[in-house]
């Protein structure tokens, strides 16, 4: 049996950091901007293994989870290397799927000033769950858009009824674009549900945070968190609502800080924390990841998860 199964994509990331660039604002867009046609210099750029579910994988065994995960990888050098990164990790990679005919998936991440913005590109992966071992959680994240494709939101549901594993759903753009709320019955056996603000209004509306959490788990979901960047999180466990600020960071760039909050708030739970204490696991993982470049180098060993929670001892959840 395994602690958790992560179920999501893997990418190779380039990190390309500008230093010449700009920002524009127009009301609520922001856009990053560069000159038309002209030759940009850039700082070093770094490449690495990424994705939600490496992410989420590579966070939780760090964080003493026995771990596997359900991705697809190419044929190519880079699947090599993220199955290879991920056995490094001690990551179980048996469920790992190998596309001879497709490349693996590869993201450029631009960074100016700490925020990024990345350009995406999702190979048309044909999703299908494999026989999966027991497990007591599953993190289900971001996927290709050709999920929609495929049957797999049946098959998790199918999934978790037999196992009994709970599930800490963080849906990715493609599923909340395509409507969280079209799968009831994966709702109701979802036992976190984790969104920033700004994917919590589209799936719910212009509501009040209050509002948006009792609503999250009016859908199904046992409890509800939401991200709000520098503002902290919100918690809602089904009884009470709790707000948590974020813990202090010398920011150097964000990529995967949600990422590395939802799975630390998973690993919280899974070491028999409530909610209120998880979410203080995930900030502790998220403020960690963005003090480096890219999404793994700063997750958290379950020594350091000890010692920055000992650190940060007065930055607790607040009921609200």
């Amino acid at each position: 049996m395994f602690d958790l199964i992560s179920i999501g994509d893997a990418v190779i990331d380039t990190f390309v950091p500008l230093t010449d660039a700009h920002v524009h604002f127009n009301e609520n867009l922001r856009e990053l901007c560069l000159r038309y046609g002209d030759k940009i210099p850039v700082g070093d750029s770094v490449v690495q293994v990424a994705g939600n579910a490496c992410n989420s994988a590579v966070g939780a065994s760090r964080l003493k989870l026995k771990t596997s995960a359900y991705i697809n990888v190419g044929g190519d050098h880079d699947g090599v290397r993220i199955k290879d990164h991920l056995k490094d990790e001690g990551v179980d990679t048996r469920y790992v799927v190998t596309n001879k005919d497709l490349p693996s998936n590869h993201h450029v991440v631009l960074n100016y000033k700490g925020e990024r913005t990345i350009l995406i590109f999702h190979q048309p992966w044909k999703y299908h769950l494999p026989d999966l071992d027991k497990s007591k959680w599953v993190y289900f994240t971001s996927l290709s858009p050709t999920f929609a494709d495929s049957n797999l939101l049946q098959q998790m549901t199918n999934y978790l009824e037999r196992s009994g594993a709970r599930m800490l759903y963080n849906p990715g753009t493609f599923q909340i674009k395509l409507g969280v709320k079209k799968n009831p019955r994966l709702l109701s056996l979802t036992e976190v549900f984790i969104v920033n603000l700004e994917e919590a209004k589209i799936i719910l509306g212009n509501l009040t945070i209050k509002k948006l959490l009792q609503g999250i788990c009016d859908l199904g979901p046992k409890m509800a968190v939401i991200t709000d960047g520098d503002k902290g999180s919100y918690g809602f466990d089904g009884e009470t609502y709790y707000h948590l600020e974020v813990f202090p960071a010398k920011l150097v760039e964000m990529t995967g800080a949600g990422d590395a909050y939802a799975t630390g708030t998973l690993a919280g739970l899974f070491h028999g924390k409530d909610l209120k204490e998880a979410m203080r696991w995930g900030a502790a993982n998220g403020a960690s990841v963005v003090e480096q470049v890219g999404p793994q180098p700063g997750l958290l060993t379950y020594q350091k998860m000890l010692e920055k929670l000992k650190e940060n001892k007065t930055i607790i959840s607040k009921e609200i």
